[in-house]
């Protein structure tokens, strides 16, 4: 490979770095400006797959090379030193072109939280108005639900399978709230669950934002750009240094430089351009531009493992996993975009508290009427169904470390998952309370063995046993760069690098902590409320709204009759 640097000396005001969840939403939002010239580099290359585009192929994409990296992190020495798999995306939409489409925006406690860590102006009254901004909802916009924005959210197939509504109801039977839109007033209960799905399709943020910026001629996209680091003069940010076909290249930015690369690529970025821990930096032969102890500390994602059960009645999609099924479902997605291959298939869920005295929802249950991995191999010959269910608020925290000032050699990944006794009492109530659920009356004629965790998993030390052994990531990493103003802080809440001018980052990473959901959607709603912050736009006004509460959560783990407060 050739040394030689070339310059690109175009004009951009603004570079953005990933075509992720938050880059394509700032493509899009900075060039309604139509003065304002914006690069968008991307590692990866076109989405146009018909593995990314059908929503039934969500396994795919993210076990594939080419459209995710394929990170793995450090031995986990809480999880049996097992090494776990940490896909992200490298394709236009990023990790919204690879993941299960899930739309969850998180409790509005968990966006009051992130101003309590000094996110001001980040907190649920805030947020809300750019939710909104973001999102069409297929059964139309109230005083929570958006009706026209780029983001198309429904519910799949609207639970045809009974045994969708016989977990919602089993939820209920066991004492839970019904909740009909845990995206709006109540997240606390069981009912539908959301996906970013339109028209059949995965409305991926590559499909629903970037597309229509790339009719713009003030957008520039580049593909296949492997970003070296950040150019910096007098601790200004002023361009970014990065390789294509072989070929080093430089670009300079008038206004910003924006690292919207997600919660492994940007931190790594900022170190390898010498901003960081200084013993990070050193440790990896980088030159210490701007010591700043936060950058890539502070990661946090959610676990999950799969409870499953054999199914007495012959109507679960384990029927469907041979040759010619899948082949049947995919001719009819190709002709009308319908049918089994226009859902990802988790379309009821639960929202719950692990016990008395914690305020909000901390457990997340996805429902699915089979029973596979995501690889999307059957867990057994026969008819089953799984929830999937974590523990959504850990304590345990983790690194990204840069090991080399090579851009090539991906980064150290340690999340310390289950370190925090919490987390592991966490766990064990997932076990219990998910038993409880399923042996609920709705469920007798569906219900069968056990077929995991299995009866002999009872007491603690087997189910911290069976926990370590099979849990697996939720592929939401996130707040390697947090907002702040403490010390450990990396970005302003103005997503400002603290101590580099012309330098923000916008995705997951500038979470302070993890919100109880999947990560998509708060992902875009920052990229949104971002956007207007940068282009010097008044924000949206606060929303004032009632929030569904449990009045009785310090007493008790679950509602019992639906009473509820507001707050």
């Amino acid at each position: 490979m050739s040394t030689a640097i070339s310059k690109n000396n175009r004009q951009y005001d603004y570079i953005i770095v990933g075509a992720g969840s938050a880059g394509c939403v700032l493509a899009n939002r900075l060039t309604e400006d139509a003065d304002v010239n914006v690069l968008l580099l991307e590692n990866g290359g076109s989405d146009r797959s018909i593995f990314i585009q059908m929503p039934t192929a969500l396994s795919i994409p993210m076990n594939t090379e080419k459209f995710a990296w394929q990170f793995e992190t450090e031995p986990e020495p809480f999880l049996d030193n097992r090494r776990m798999h940490c896909p992200r995306g490298k394709v236009l939409g990023g990790s919204s072109s690879i993941n299960g489409m899930v739309y969850v925006r998180g409790h509005a406690r968990d966006f009051d939280e992130w101003q309590q860590h000094g996110a001001e102006g980040w907190d649920y009254a805030h947020c809300l108005p750019y939710f909104k901004k973001a999102e069409t909802w297929a059964f139309g916009g109230d005083e929570y639900r958006g009706d026209s924005g780029p983001l198309g959210v429904n519910n799949g197939n609207e639970m045809k399978n009974p045994l969708y509504q016989a977990f919602v109801d089993a939820g209920v039977e066991a004492g839970y709230f019904e909740t009909k839109d845990y995206n709006g007033e109540q997240q606390e209960g069981f009912g539908p669950m959301h996906m970013t799905v339109k028209n059949g399709r995965r409305w991926s943020t590559a499909n629903a934002y970037l597309r229509p910026a790339m009719k713009r001629p003030n957008l520039t996209v580049i593909t296949h750009a492997l970003v070296h680091k950040l150019i910096l003069e007098d601790k200004t940010a002023v361009g970014v240094r990065y390789e294509r076909n072989g070929k080093i290249q430089e670009v300079r930015a008038n206004k910003e430089v924006i690292l919207s690369a997600g919660s492994v690529g940007s931190p790594h970025i900022l170190q390898l351009s010498g901003i960081g821990p200084k013993p990070v930096l050193e440790n990896a032969g980088i030159d210490v531009v701007h010591a700043l102890p936060g950058v890539g500390e502070n990661l946090q994602d959610h676990l999950e493992f799969y409870f499953q059960f054999k199914c007495k009645e012959p109507i679960t999609l384990n029927g469907k996993l041979d040759w010619l099924n899948k082949g049947l479902i995919g001719a009819r997605w190709i002709l009308d975009r319908k049918g089994l291959g226009a859902t990802n298939h988790f379309e009821s869920c639960g929202f719950i508290r692990s016990k008395a005295g914690v305020e909000w929802p901390d457990l997340q249950y996805h429902f699915l009427p089979a029973a596979m991995r995501y690889d999307g191999r059957s867990a057994f010959d026969g008819h089953g169904f799984q929830v999937h269910i974590g523990h959504n608020k850990p304590k345990s925290r983790g690194w990204v470390r840069a090991v080399s000032a090579n851009p090539k050699d991906h980064p150290q990944i340690q999340f310390n998952y289950m370190e925090h006794e919490e987390d592991r009492e966490g766990f064990r109530a997932c076990v219990r309370l998910t038993r409880e659920v399923i042996n609920q009356p709705a469920f007798d004629d569906y219900r069968g063995d056990e077929i995991q965790p299995g009866n002999a998993v009872q007491t603690d030390e087997e189910i911290d046993a069976f926990v370590r052994g099979a849990v697996e990531s939720a592929y939401h990493p996130s707040c390697t760069c947090p907002m702040g103003t403490d010390e450990k802080a990396v970005v302003d809440p103005q997503a400002r690098v603290r101590g580099i001018a012309g330098l923000r980052v916008v995705d997951s990473s500038i979470f302070p902590t993890i919100p109880n959901g999947n990560l998509n959607s708060p992902t875009i709603m920052v990229a949104e409320k971002a956007a207007d912050v940068i282009r010097g736009k008044a924000p949206l006004a606060p929303s004032a709204v009632k929030v569904g509460m449990d009045e009785l959560w310090r007493e008790r783990q679950r509602s019992g009759e639906p009473e509820r407060v507001t707050m």
